[in-house]
């Protein structure tokens, strides 16, 4: 690992978003998806999943003010189990005192005020700002004097606080809450819920730790390990990059701690020791607790779980300089993006634990592929591009942001998918029991909301995703309109870029600076544009530069710039920029025709479309029924695509790019020649042109049949 490497992304304070697809898509968050879920949070959705999440912290002040009133009188309730999903007798009407949801049920509001943090960096809005304190007093009203702070204990009974770690999600609801905490904070300089999370941080760090009285635990739902990081950077309280050091050190050594802990629930409650009835190879693989974290090299159990773990492990990995950390980082990311990836960027083939399963098996109808999981993947991504800049990592975030993250979510912000499939028959959906985990529409809310709110905050952050630094050099990762600014040699410059991404690869960077300033600016070649082109002009001088992909063979064709290479996917442009300087970039933005590995095995014979970052599927609303008819025409849509056809429309209100290429139908037996089974005979076919449709924008015209990869002949 070298820290001549290293670079940290900009502050969102330093980057204004002005492109026409992102600005979009973060009004929609602030204008739609903010107060929709911040209704959803107190159960004020007609037909929605009930939240519980804010009644929850209501009762646990209530508790907390009647402990004040009565002071050495009260008396603390003692621990009653209320099952990982608590439930009211009657859902009209929940007992205001009692805890309701899942354990973890805290965190939904932890994410949404994070989402509201971002959103206030980059539009200021007064009355969100306030709605937001008001929250921030109910949740902090709830914490104990010793800095605890999580409902389900609270309310249910302290006694038993962090005797299941496994899969009670203490830790992980501090980590989402130190996450909303800072986010909020840089947004708007308010702290007090940064000193709330910093005293539960505090109380974890006092009672978690490598000395002899302390508990040896670590999250069985991970995100602590990377919010303690972020907390650590913001405060310079190095505690908690140890806690989170702690964490991973301790995690998947033996003896097995939840061994341990479910040892100890069972002498406690007096029944029977209940240990996972797998082999130890497989014990905790679920909880990425199997071995230790520097000895792990497949992705393994449930997918957010590890790609969480996995950015935490890339934190620790890069602050502390730890070598063997960051080779399993890169091992890991390797598995993944090798074996186990979907073409939209989405993680977790499998319903059975929300879970990775065995390499290339990555099915289309019952795929999970998790919206949190893709935004996880996006974390671990950008984390790893902070090591090391290499275009692999910014490629995959950007297949996952446009594709199965805006899937998550519909256009007009007000409803979601949990589960992202490639392939939907609605009637299997309703009535196939193996597939009933698979929407054929988006939800309005749900009891386990984490993918909603997770969905705005990286919305409401993506300009994090676009850039990184260090004093000399900046990193364009996503290509995104934005006015940036940026401190060099102690002068600020401002670059403003501009590009209609995804829909055409033209780029434009613009200098505005006082003086002429020295840099480097470090361009990423996406992986998806095959050939490209650029212009320089530096200082008046021109100079033309073309590359092939996988080479780096440069030409200057006019004039010289002080140096001009191409490193991991990266054109490096130095010299001493002066005001009105400008980079002109146009990448390649053709229609290609994807495969998959011969070893998955449901899409052979099958091919699947891209254009830049943009994964396609068509859709029943363009086609008709019975998707599964449908050929691509290979012979008439040419070798390189060369005719399919790209549209712009706005036929669901938001402007995209849409293709037709040549495609065939089969032609079924006429209805008296139809029975289940019959004499082979060479199938018939008419010729038909197919409409796709950008993956993420699929089902906002009510239920129907979708299919990512098409049969090709």
């Amino acid at each position: 690992m070298d820290k001549r490497n290293f670079s940290r992304p900009l502050d969102l304070k330093q980057v204004t978003v002005t492109d026409a697809f992102w600005h979009r898509e973060q009004e929609l968050v602030r204008k739609e998806v903010i107060p929709y879920q911040w209704e959803a949070l107190n159960d004020r959705i007609p037909d929605a999943a009930p939240s519980y999440c804010m009644h929850n912290f209501r009762a646990a002040g209530r508790m907390m003010q009647e402990k004040q009133k009565k002071g050495s009188t009260y008396v603390a309730p003692s621990y009653t189990f209320r099952g990982f999903e608590a439930l009211p007798e009657d859902p009209k009407n929940p007992e205001p005192d009692k805890f309701y949801g899942f354990v973890f049920q805290d965190s939904d509001f932890s994410k949404w005020i994070e989402a509201v943090g971002y959103s206030l960096t980059q539009y200021p809005d007064a009355q969100l700002e306030q709605t937001a304190d008001e929250a921030i007093d109910l949740v902090c009203a709830a914490q104990l004097e010793n800095g605890y702070l999580d409902t389900y204990y609270i309310i249910n009974g302290m006694d038993r606080a962090f005797t299941n770690l496994k899969d009670h999600h203490e830790l992980y609801c501090l980590g989402h809450l130190i996450e909303g905490a800072v986010a909020y904070y840089q947004a708007t300089g308010k702290d007090k819920l940064l000193n709330a999370a910093r005293r539960y941080a505090d109380y974890v760090a006092s009672y978690f730790g490598p000395q002899k009285d302390q508990c040896k635990g670590y999250p069985g739902h991970e995100i602590a390990e990377m919010a303690l990081v972020r907390l650590c950077e913001v405060t310079g309280d190095e505690r908690y990059l140890e806690l989170s050091r702690f964490f991973l050190n301790q995690r998947g050594t033996k003896p097995y701690y939840f061994d341990e802990e479910e040892q100890k629930r069972a002498e406690l409650e007096g029944r029977e020791n209940q240990l996972p009835k797998f082999d130890e190879k497989e014990r905790y693989a679920y909880y990425q607790a199997h071995k230790p974290v520097r000895e792990q090299e497949e992705a393994v159990g449930h997918a957010v779980r590890a790609v969480y773990l996995y950015s935490g492990m890339a934190d620790v990995a890069r602050l502390t300089e730890d070598d063997a950390m960051y080779a399993a980082c890169q091992r890991l990311w390797e598995n993944i993006v090798r074996e186990k990836l979907y073409v939209t960027g989405g993680i977790g083939g499998t319903s059975h634990g929300e879970s990775f399963s065995f390499p290339f098996d990555l099915p289309n109808d019952t795929s999970y592929s998790e919206t949190c999981a893709a935004i996880g993947l996006a974390f671990f991504a950008r984390r790893m591009l902070e090591i090391k800049a290499e275009s692999q990592y910014a490629d995959v975030c950007e297949l996952s942001l446009y594709n199965t993250v805006l899937s998550g979510m519909a256009l007009d912000g007000k409803s979601f998918f949990y589960v992202n499939p490639l392939e939907v028959l609605p009637e299997a959906c309703h009535k196939d029991f193996h597939k009933s985990h698979v929407k054929p529409v988006r939800q309005k809310w749900f009891g386990c909301a984490c993918c909603p709110p997770n969905i705005a905050r990286i919305v409401s952050s993506v300009a994090s995703y676009a850039y990184t630094e260090r004093e000399d050099t900046l990193w364009f990762h996503l290509y995104m309109g934005s006015v940036l600014t940026k401190m060099v040699g102690g002068q600020e410059i401002n670059l403003c870029v501009e590009t209609d991404m995804p829909w055409n690869g033209h780029v434009s960077v613009k200098f505005h600076t006082q003086e002429a300033v020295s840099c480097t600016l470090a361009m990423r070649i996406p992986g998806w544009s095959v050939k490209g082109n650029a212009t320089v002009v530096c200082g008046g001088v021109a100079a033309g530069i073309s590359w092939e992909k996988g080479g780096g063979q440069l030409y200057v064709v006019q004039g010289s710039l002080k140096e001009v290479f191409v490193q991991d996917g990266y054109l490096y442009l130095s010299g001493a920029w002066q005001e009105g300087d400008c980079i002109s970039l146009a990448f390649a933005m053709e229609v290609h025709m994807v495969s998959a590995n011969e070893r998955v095995r449901e899409d052979i014979g099958k091919a699947a479309f891209i254009r830049g970052p943009v994964i396609y599927c068509m859709e029943e609303a363009d086609n008709g029924k019975d998707l599964h008819l449908y050929n691509i025409d290979a012979a008439r849509l040419g070798t390189d695509c060369q005719n399919a056809v790209v549209e712009m429309s706005e036929e669901l209100g938001h402007p995209m790019a849409v293709l037709r290429v040549p495609g065939k139908r089969r032609l079924v037996s006429k209805p008296e020649n139809r029975t289940l089974y019959r004499k082979y005979e060479p199938a018939q076919y008419e010729d038909v042109t197919l409409k796709l449709i950008p993956y993420y924008t699929w089902c906002n015209r009510g239920e129907g049949e979708m299919s990512v990869w098409i049969r090709c002949d």
